[in-house]
């Protein structure tokens, strides 16, 4: 059985995409074997103009593909800084050059306009989930990511939160950095999604600007793979 079938995508630079379909549709496979994961059995995968083949998340983030997936892989016992850096620190003297760490730190997330955590120097055990997923994607940000992929990045969220990590999405674009956001959530994916990609048993059903759809009729293709109303429905993938 194939997860995928036939996938043709492109990925505008500098907006947010949004990839959405029920559960089996294809959205973890994408991610993945965009992410270097997985392999692709066949087509190509094309990157700043030329084919690239990736055959490690390693790989991925050397071309500037960064995944922030819902566990963050952020470890608790460690203060901000030194999650954001954690396995490239830089090196002064053959010790930790801590001030370059915190001044690129600071600088990473005014420049995402983080304003809610209280320290750079707090552990990262006392962040809240929305402060957490923020210096998860700070961390990208700080790798001159050309793409950040964010896996369901406001699942399990409060209200407030789920906004401030919306926040961050939109600035991330206003950077300039690229976005690929995979949520079941359409009103997080309407708020700030530039454009849809809907799967459906596999199948990239359709694709367009978000402006073109409403939730019901992403619902609709989410469900069924195709729209009742035809005659205003975003031409098919």
């Amino acid at each position: 059985m194939q997860a995928l079938v036939d996938i043709s995508l492109a990925i505008p630079r500098g907006q947010v995409t949004a990839l959405v379909g029920d559960n089996g549709a294809g959205k973890t496979a994408m991610i993945k074997t965009i992410s270097g994961i997985w392999p692709p059995d066949g087509g190509q995968v094309v990157w700043d103009g030329r084919v690239v083949h990736m055959h490690s998340p390693k790989e991925a983030t050397a071309l500037g593909i960064t995944t922030v997936y819902q566990d963050l892989a952020l470890c608790d016992n460690l203060d901000i800084v030194q999650n954001m850096f954690l396995g490239h620190e830089p090196l002064r003297f053959g010790t930790l050059d801590e001030i370059t760490m915190e001044l690129t730190a600071r600088q990473t997330l005014d420049l995402l306009a983080v304003t809610t955590v209280r320290s750079i120097r707090q552990p990262v055990a006392s962040l809240s989930g929305g402060q957490r997923q923020t210096v998860a994607v700070a961390r990208a940000v700080m790798a001159h990511s050309k793409l950040v992929i964010l896996d369901e990045p406001t699942a399990a969220l409060g209200v407030a939160q789920t906004a401030m990590v919306l926040g961050l999405v939109k600035r991330l674009a206003e950077q300039g950095v690229t976005v690929l956001m995979v949520s079941h959530n359409l009103n997080d994916v309407f708020e700030v999604a530039d454009r849809l990609v809907i799967l459906h048993l596999g199948h990239l059903v359709v694709t367009g600007p978000a402006s073109d759809f409403d939730r019901q009729l992403a619902v609709e293709y989410m469900t069924t793979g195709r729209a009742q109303r035809a005659s205003t429905a975003p031409a098919s993938a």
